[in-house]
Parts: structure tokens; sequence; C-alpha cells
């Protein structure tokens, strides 16, 4: 079982230690865990002339060569989990294969999306939140974006939450190995 491991954790100033400590844990429950930033042959990253687009379309390729994906989910830069991975976990989703998540952060996606928006969050007369512009947000108590929670649980796939301490925020990985486990042990649905 070849695992891709999306996520911020290769903007980490120790990356590479993240990937050595995350493929440990993969190969420690009898998977290949592949870190973006792996090697990887790829004749059109080959020839991207870009060096972001090569970056991309290697990603891709590395996804097409799993045969699951594990994301970090925690909110990265915001109240969200990181932009490139959610792309990622989408594009795994498409091609059929099982994703799970998971993030060190217990709080919904309402709540910390009010908490980062401070006092530009105000509450609507019939119920729900709106930003400083008057967009609705959304409220149906998932950890992100209802498409994020959504393409997890159609894939067959679990999101482990956990409560981890601010400073340990980046490099507990406890909810990773949950998710390396029960895809290994194929009890995967949340």
């Amino acid at each position: 079982m070849r695992i891709y491991l999306a996520g911020p954790d290769v903007f980490l100033p120790d990356a590479a230690a993240m990937a050595v400590a995350k493929k440990s844990i993969c190969a420690r429950h009898g998977a290949i865990g592949i870190f973006p930033t792996d090697p990887i042959s790829d004749t059109a990253a080959d020839q991207a002339g870009d060096r972001w687009f090569e970056i991309y379309l290697r990603n891709e390729a590395h996804i097409r060569a799993c045969d699951a994906m594990i994301a970090n989910l925690t909110p990265f830069r915001g109240p969200s989990a990181d932009a490139g991975t959610v792309y990622e976990v989408g594009f795994m989703r498409a091609l059929g294969r099982p994703v799970l998540g998971y993030t060190n952060s217990v709080v919904d996606f309402s709540h910390r999306t009010r908490a980062f928006l401070g006092a530009a969050a105000r509450p609507l007369p019939e119920g729900g939140w709106a930003d400083g512009e008057g967009l609705h947000l959304e409220s149906f108590g998932c950890h992100d974006n209802l498409m994020i929670d959504g393409g997890i649980r159609a894939a067959g796939g679990l999101l482990v939450a956990r409560d981890v301490p601010e400073e340990r925020r980046w490099h507990d990985l406890d909810g990773f190995e949950a998710c390396v486990q029960a895809l290994m042990r194929g009890r995967m649905a949340a």
C-alpha cells in the first residue's frame, strides 16, 4: 500500500524530518509513505520550465502512483486547511481511491472562521452568521468546508480530529497514525 502524505508539512522548517517520521509510521504498519518532495520520474515535469509547475506535475504524478491518501487538514494560515492539500484531496477522491484526513484541532469550521473574522463576524437575524461583506458563514458542524469533510466521507475515509496543544500542533502525529492504522486494517468508514 502506497500512501500519499498530503499536507502543509512541506512548509515546516524541519520538513525532511517530518517526512522521515511519517514514513516510519507507515512502514511500522506495513505501508509505504510517499512525501510530496520525494523524487519521481515524470516526463511532463521534466519539461515544465517553471519550477512551480514542475512541483505541481510531480505531486500529481505521486498521487496517481499511490493507492490512498492521508491528508493533514490542520488549519493552515487561516481557519481552513491548506488550499493545495484540499486540491489534492479532491484529486484523489476523483481517482476513486481512499482518502483519510487528520487535524490537530477539534474546533469546528464555523467557530474557527468566526474567531478568525473577529468583530467582522456578525449574527444574522434569521440565524447563522455572516462576514463583514454580508456573506453567510458555513455552519454544519464540520471540521472544514463541507466539500472536504464530504469528500472524505464519500471516499469511505476517516477524519480524525484531536485536541493538541498549540506548541505541538504541527508535530503531533497521533491522528496521522490513527489514520494509517485504520487504512491498513480496512476500517475507514467515518
